[in-house]
């Protein structure tokens, strides 16, 4: 009997152990992995959905018309006739230009027919024609980012060059050169000059970048003489904006520097060797030398007196513009204006050439002051307007930011040793 006891406990202990270790986690086989789907989240383009929609798009190039990309698919020229009139008021055909985008949509489900035509005027908008079953146009904005950007460099050669170096845009170089053009001039910098600047950049849809969209503050230290600019609304209204330096005075002067934005002086005021004539003879005028064609801006807003050809002076532009004030611009290639025209300043009103007594292209200019001729560059020039007194308490309250801002601002100077003499003396004048 006690050796069936001690069996029966052997067995008993033995089924403990065999029910113990199935009973073992680690025993369980491991789940099956179970596969995530992700759902793929459709493409819109245009406002369609490309799952149901195949889209071919293309570039406009001289020929093309709205009419013939019509009929290379199949639309005829009555049908095409009665798209137009029903789309005008929102959209004109005439309108397509050459280089600009455009797409064709095709639905999949019936594949041969044009669905719809959409027209890309800039990267910001976009006009769609839908033909499919009934004629409808929309004008759709895509929608803008603002970013601020800051940057600040110093003058190593010439602006535009120093203003790449720094990350700036040409665009934005150009404009800072736009907003300083009546008090600086930018062929005679020097090394040590420096520059800040505030602006917004677009970006479409945040990542395509659409331009500058605002300049909202800029310095200029030139010579050591500091200038402020700062863009500010006067009129909430009309939304009439300028730029104003840090007392609140218009950085527009009654002339501009100089007839043309690109340029080098190649001969001044005063007496000189005359490069045709061959002798000593009083050159009253300043010589602005320029590729053949380059644009002549009126310095001043005023009234066209002479426009014409004469001998020494080949074709040449005179304008009056007030009773203290000329100016006259000689040896143009091409004269853009009539007598008796009023022109605003800036207004280009012919083209550099080299006609009359000239040895290249370049636009002699000259500057009369109560009947006299002087020299414009040694000339000082009417002081800029101050804005409405009423304002401008609130105006320098609105700018102190602004200009803590661009005070803040520093720039990494070039070194010394690459230029020891100066970019005034390097671009002094040579004569013809």
């Amino acid at each position: 009997m006690a050796r069936k006891k001690i069996l029966k406990r052997n067995i008993f202990l033995l089924l403990t152990v065999v029910l113990a270790w199935g009973c073992d986690d680690s025993s369980t086989p491991a789940p099956t992995p179970v596969e995530e789907i992700v759902e793929k989240l459709p493409v819109i383009e245009y406002g369609f959905n490309l799952d149901d929609y195949t889209i071919v798009k293309d570039t406009l190039k001289s020929g093309d018309t709205f009419g013939k990309i019509l009929q290379s698919h199949n639309i005829q020229s009555v049908e095409i006739h009665n798209i137009s009139n029903k789309i005008k008021e929102t959209f004109d055909p005439r309108t397509l230009r050459v280089g600009k985008m455009y797409a064709l949509l095709f639905d999949k489900k019936n594949p041969e027919k044009l669905h719809s035509f959409v027209y890309e005027p800039s990267i910001t908008e976009y006009y769609v024609i839908q033909m499919a079953d009934s004629v409808s146009v929309r004008n759709e904005k895509r929608a803008i980012t603002l970013v601020e950007k800051e940057k600040a460099g110093y003058i190593k050669s010439s602006l535009i060059e120093s203003a790449l170096d720094v990350g700036m845009t040409y665009n934005v170089a150009f404009n800072l050169s736009q907003i300083f053009d009546y008090t600086i001039d930018f062929f005679h910098l020097q090394q040590g000059d420096n520059f800040k600047i505030i602006y917004e950049e677009r970006y479409v849809e945040d990542s395509i970048y659409a331009g500058v969209a605002n300049i909202k503050a800029a310095y200029f230290e030139h010579k050591g003489t500091p200038y402020y600019a700062f863009n500010y609304v006067t009129d909430s209204v009309s939304g009439k904006r300028d730029f104003y330096d840090e007392k609140g005075n218009t950085m527009k002067r009654m002339f501009l520097k100089a007839p043309l934005e690109i340029f080098r002086i190649t001969s001044r005021f005063g007496m000189r060797f005359h490069p045709v004539l061959h002798r000593m003879k009083n050159h009253f005028g300043t010589d602005y030398a320029a590729p053949h064609g380059t644009p002549i801006r009126a310095t001043a807003a005023g009234t066209v007196i002479e426009a014409g050809y004469n001998g020494g002076n080949g074709n040449y532009v005179k304008i009056k513009h007030n009773n203290t004030y000329t100016t006259q611009y000689l040896h143009m290639s091409k004269i853009l204006v009539k007598k008796g025209q009023h022109v605003p300043q800036g207004h280009v009103i012919g083209n550099v050439g080299s006609t009359g007594l000239a040895t290249g292209p370049h636009v002699c200019y000259r500057f009369w002051k109560n009947g006299k001729q002087v020299d414009p560059l040694k000339e000082k020039m009417p002081e800029a307007i101050p804005m409405d007194e009423r304002l401008k308490e609130k105006y320098l309250q609105d700018i102190s930011t602004l200009k803590q801002q661009l005070d803040a601002l520093t720039a990494t100077k070039v070194e010394e040793e690459k230029l020891e003499v100066s970019l005034e003396e390097q671009n002094q004048v040579t004569q013809l």
